[in-house]
């Protein structure tokens, strides 16, 4: 038989009562439920089920997302002096340094 080793983790205790009742029931503890899984991770080399986030962990993530993309933007506009001009201030200044670049290049 191999040689075992333990394993200490930390649960929130209600998840795991519910966990042992679960797994009690499928006749087996919440360590060999554990193995199971280790197991499966190793054969299968990967987490042996999918993983997702719910409709409104998506929303969440998406949102915190979109306020540091919406943040780095701003302290960038503020960095390179653009925070005061407008959208259209903005494409004409790229395109004149752009009719600029071309005019160098030639």
């Amino acid at each position: 038989m191999a040689e075992t080793t333990n394993l200490s983790i930390r649960l929130d205790r209600e998840l795991k009562d519910q966990a042992d009742q679960i797994f009690s029931a499928m006749g087996m503890s919440l360590t060999t439920a554990i193995t199971v899984f280790v197991r499966q991770a190793v054969r299968q080399k990967k987490i042996p089920f999918e993983i997702s986030l719910s409709d409104s962990e998506s929303r969440a993530v998406a949102m915190r997302d979109a306020l540091a993309a919406s943040e780095r933007i701003w302290q960038n506009s503020a960095q390179n002096g653009t925070a005061g001009m407008t959208p259209d201030e903005i494409d004409a200044e790229i395109k004149a340094a752009r009719a600029e670049r071309k005019v160098r290049a030639y």
